[in-house]
C-alpha cells in the first residue's frame, strides 16, 4: 500500500489489503487446495460487495465533492485511482493461483476442469444435448443496439455478449445444427466446439481498423444473453478412467450459443458481469411504508449506474461498447484470463471424496462450564458462563432460546436480530413461544445490508404468529446483539440475559469467531430492560450502569478508558490496552491510542481488517503494535482489554471502533464481571498476539509482513491453539467426573 505522510492510512486502501491478506492464504502451499480455492472465492465476494458501496461512494463523491480530502490526504479521484492499481495487480495474481496452481492442483487430484477449446468429440455430444434440452429453454437473447438502451443487465448477473454477422446463403447452420442436436445428431457438436476455440484464438482479428466487423456488420449486431442461475454453474461431464471432468454453463452457453441467432454467425463472444452502485440511502423521512422504501431501494439495486465492468478478454470490441456505454473509465474495466464469477465455485469445495483437500474437521465442543442437560437457569444464578464460538458449539444459544420458549414460567423475551441464516432455528423458537402466549418482541434491523429482503420475510413471519416486531430506528442501524428473557420464580420475576459479538446465526456461527456471555446479573438485567425500552419507542435515554450504548456511551467510555490507562502508567510499570476488533477507522479513538503510546503506554491491537492507525512511529506510536490473524474461521470478536493499574478490566462489544459503529449504529459495550472468564478471555487474546503462523504485521509504511517463526521459536497458529486447548479441556472433563463449585461473579 503507498505510504501517505499522515497520521492515518486511507480506509478503502487498508480494506484492500486486507483483502491482500485473504489472498495470500490462498497461496500458501501449507493450505488445503480445495479451502485455497475458498479463499479466492471469498477475495472475489469482499470485491463485489467493495466496489458496489465503497467504490461507488468514492465516485459519488467524486461527482459531488472532488477536492475534499480524508484522513490520508487524499482526494476522490486519487484513493480511486489507487484502488484501481491495486486491485488490478490482486486480480492478476488471483488468477495466477487459480489457473496456475489450485486448478492443475485439482486436475492431479483427478478432479480436471474442461475448457471448451478442450472438449473430446463424446464430450461436445453430451453438452450439446444438455445444452438443446436443459439450457436452450432459458435462454433469453436480447439485442444490444449503439443507439438505443441497453437490455437489461442485472447486478453481478453473468452475461454472455454476443457479436453477429449476417450469414451468407441459404440457413443450413446455425439453425440446421440445432435441429440436428435436438434429434440426437453429433456432428455439429464438435464442429461447434471447434469452431468456439477458433474463434477465441482469433480474437481481435474478426473486427476492422474502423471498429467494423468484417463482413459488413455494425456493433449494432449485438446480442446480451443472461447464463440462467436456475441451474448449478458447474456442469459435471461423463467420468473416464476414474477421473473427475466438470465445465461451466458459461462455457456452454458460448460454445453453443451461435444456435440462439438463426441467420447470423457468431464473429467474437465472451462473458462479462457488471457490479452496480449499491450504496443508495433509503428515504426514512418519507411518509408511508417503510418496508416499501427499502423495497425500492432493493429493486433500484439491480439497474443503479454500474462501477466495475469485469470481462473475459479477447473481443475487443465488444469490451470497448460495453465500457463506453456504461460510462466507465478504462480503470473501472477488469478483463480476466479464466472463470468469472468466482463466488459460484464454492460448489467445488463440497464435492464427495476430496476430504485430503480441506481442512480437518475440528469439533465444536460443548463447554464444559455449562450444564449438559436441563436450562440453565440455576446455574446462571451462581455464575455467569462464558461462550467462544466456533470452538465452542453454538448450541448453547439455541437450548437458552428454546428452553425460553417451551417453559410456562417464561413470560417475555426480547431480543435483537441483525442477520440470520436461511431456515433459523432463532425465528422458529421465536415464533413457538408467540404461540404459546409469552410476549415476543424482536428488533429487526431491515437495513442490514445485503440481508435487507431476508430481513423483512422474517419480520413478516413473525407479525403473523403476534410477535412485536419493532423494524430499527431512522437514521441509525440497531447492530447489537442482545437477548433477555424474564422469568416468574418463586422469590420474584427475574431476568437472564446473552450478549455477544457476533449474530444471532446458527450457520455463521460455525466458522465466525465470536465471544458472549449469559447472565443473571441484576445490573446487566436492569441495563438490558432500560436497553430495549429505549430503543423500542419514547423512553428517555437513560445511563446505564453496567452497559455502554452507542451512538451516546460507547466512544465516550472507551476514550476514558484509555485515558485512565495513561494515569496510571508509570516508567517502573507501563500501562497495557489490548483490543481485537475487525475494523480500527476512527479518528477519535486512534489519537487517543497515539497519546498512550506517547505516554508509554503499551498498545497491541489485533485488526482483522481495516486499520487507519499508523504504528511504530518515533513520537506518535512506537508503542503500538498491530496484527492481524487471517485462518479457517473469521475473526469476528470485539475484546477490549485494559491493565488499569493491575485491576484488569475487559469488555466485549457488538462495535467495531469505526465511526459507522460508534457514532451511526446502536451497539452495546459490556463488561466481563467474573474474573475466571476474565482470565481466560486475556489468555486468548495473548495466544492471538502470539501467532507468528497465521498472522500478518503491519509497519508503519503501511505494508503487511507474514509473520514467521524464528529458527529456535516455536511455532504459535492461534486459532489451532485455541482448538487444542479446548479439546484438552473436554478430554480432561470427561476423564474426572465434574466437582461441584461455585464461581462468585465480582
Amino acid at each position: 500500500m503507498k505510504k501517505v505522510e499522515n497520521r492515518y492510512f486511507s480506509r478503502e486502501l487498508s480494506w484492500v489489503e486486507f483483502n491482500a491478506r485473504v489472498l495470500d492464504e490462498a497461496r500458501q502451499p501449507s493450505v488445503p487446495l480445495l479451502e485455497r480455492l475458498r479463499f479466492i472465492t471469498i477475495v472475489s465476494s469482499n470485491f463485489d460487495e467493495f466496489f458496489m458501496v465503497r467504490v461507488a461512494a468514492l465516485k459519488a463523491q467524486c461527482a459531488r465533492d472532488p477536492d475534499v480530502r480524508d484522513g490520508s490526504g487524499l482526494c476522490p479521484r486519487e484513493q480511486l485511482e489507487l484502488l484501481s492499481a491495486r486491485v488490478h495487480e490482486l486480480v492478476s495474481i488471483q488468477y495466477e493461483c487459480l489457473l496456475g496452481d489450485i486448478l492443475p492442483g485439482l486436475a492431479a487430484e483427478g478432479v480436471r476442469y474442461v475448457r471448451p477449446a478442450e472438449y473430446a468429440p463424446h464430450q461436445a455430444r453430451f453438452l450439446e444435448s444438455f445444452f438443446a434440452n436443459d439450457v436452450f429453454p432459458l435462454l433469453t437473447p436480447l439485442r444490444a443496439s449503439a443507439t438505443g438502451d441497453l437490455p437489461s443487465i442485472g447486478n453481478l448477473r453473468l452475461h454472455a455478449a454476443f457479436l453477429l454477422r449476417p450469414s451468407i446463403g441459404p440457413q443450413t447452420g446455425p439453425l440446421a445444427g440445432f435441429m440436428d442436436a435436438v434429434a440426437g445428431a453429433s456432428a455439429t457438436a464438435t464442429t461447434a466446439a471447434t469452431a468456439a476455440s477458433e474463434r477465441a484464438k482469433e480474437g481481435p482479428g474478426a473486427v476492422s481498423a474502423d471498429g467494423t466487423l468484417r463482413g459488413g456488420a455494425t456493433p449494432d449486431s449485438m446480442a446480451v444473453v443472461q447464463i440462467p442461475t436456475s441451474i448449478p454453474r458447474v456442469v459435471w461431464l461423463p467420468d473416464e478412467a476414474g477421473e473427475r471432468r466438470f465445465t461451466l454453463i458459461d462455457d456452454v452457453v458460448l460454445t453453443f450459443g451461435q444456435r440462439l441467432f438463426p441467420g447470423y454467425a457468431v464473429a467474437e463472444s465472451m462473458l462479462f458481469k457488471v457490479t452496480r452502485d449499491a450504496d443508495r440511502p433509503i428515504d426514512e423521512d418519507r411518509d408511508g411504508d417503510f418496508i416499501a422504501a427499502i423495497e425500492e431501494v432493493l429493486a433500484a439495486r439491480l439497474s443503479a449506474l454500474p462501477v466495475r465492468l469485469i470481462a473475459t478478454g479477447g473481443c475487443p470490441s465488444i469490451l470497448a461498447f460495453l465500457q463506453e456505454r456504461m460510462g466507465l473509465d478504462e480503470g473501472d474495466v477488469y478483463p480476466v484470463p479464466g472463470p468469472m464469477d468466482l463466488p459460484t465455485l464454492l460448489e467445488l469445495v463440497a464435492i464427495d471424496g476430496l476430504e485430503g483437500l480441506r481442512n480437518p474437521p475440528w469439533k465444536n465442543f460443548w463447554p464444559v462450564d455449562f450444564p449438559e442437560e436441563g436450562p440453565f437457569w440455576d446455574e446462571l444464578k451462581r455464575t455467569d458462563l462464558f461462550l467462544h464460538v466456533p470452538y465452542h458449539s453454538w448450541e448453547p444459544v439455541l437450548r437458552f432460546l428454546n428452553d425460553a420458549a417451551d417453559d410456562p414460567e417464561v413470560l417475555a423475551i426480547k431480543m435483537t436480530l441483525y442477520r440470520t441464516s436461511g431456515d433459523s432455528p432463532v425465528i422458529r423458537a421465536l415464533e413457538r413461544a408467540a404461540r404459546s402466549g409469552k410476549h415476543v418482541t424482536v428488533f429487526v434491523e431491515l437495513k442490514a445490508r445485503f440481508d435487507e429482503e431476508r430481513n423483512i420475510s422474517w419480520a413478516h413471519r413473525l407479525e403473523e404468529v403476534g410477535v412485536i416486531v419493532v423494524y430499527g430506528i431512522a437514521r441509525l442501524k440497531v447492530h447489537a446483539k442482545v437477548l433477555l428473557v424474564v422469568r416468574r420464580e418463586e422469590d420474584g420475576v427475574r431476568r437472564y440475559v446473552h450478549l455477544s459479538t457476533g449474530n444471532y446465526n446458527d450457520r455463521t456461527a460455525r466458522f465466525y469467531s465470536d465471544m458472549s456471555v449469559f447472565t443473571a446479573n441484576r445490573e446487566i438485567a436492569n441495563d438490558a430492560t432500560l436497553f430495549f425500552n429505549m430503543i423500542s419507542g419514547y423512553s428517555a435515554i437513560v445511563g446505564m450502569k453496567r452497559l455502554a450504548m452507542a451512538p451516546i456511551e460507547i466512544k465516550p467510555r472507551v476514550l476514558s478508558l484509555i485515558d485512565r490507562e495513561i494515569e496510571k502508567s508509570s516508567p517502573e510499570r507501563p500501562g497495557l490496552i489490548m483490543a481485537k476488533v475487525n475494523s480500527l477507522a476512527d479518528y477519535e479513538v486512534i489519537d487517543a491510542l497515539y497519546k498512550a503510546s506517547r505516554a508509554g503506554v503499551r498498545v497491541m491491537l489485533n485488526v482483522r481488517g481495516v486499520c487507519m492507525l499508523v504504528p511504530g512511529v518515533r513520537g506518535m506510536s512506537e508503542n503500538v503494535s498491530v496484527v492481524s490473524v487471517i485462518d479457517r474461521f473469521l475473526e469476528h470478536s470485539r475484546v477490549f482489554w485494559f491493565q488499569n493499574g493491575g485491576a484488569e478490566e475487559a469488555y466485549l462489544s457488538s462495535a467495531d471502533w469505526m465511526s459507522r459503529n460508534l457514532d451511526r449504529r446502536v451497539e452495546l459495550m459490556f463488561p466481563v464481571l467474573q474474573d475466571s472468564i476474565r482470565k481466560t478471555i486475556a489468555a486468548a487474546l495473548g495466544t492471538y498476539f502470539a501467532d507468528n503462523v497465521n498472522s500478518h504485521r503491519l509497519k508503519s509504511d503501511g505494508s503487511w509482513t507474514r509473520s514467521r517463526p524464528a529458527r529456535d521459536e516455536k511455532a504459535v497458529r492461534a486459532q489451532e491453539a485455541l482448538y487444542l486447548a479446548e479439546k484438552r479441556r473436554v478430554e480432561l472433563h470427561e476423564k474426572e467426573p465434574r466437582r461441584e463449585f461455585i464461581v462468585r461473579r465480582n
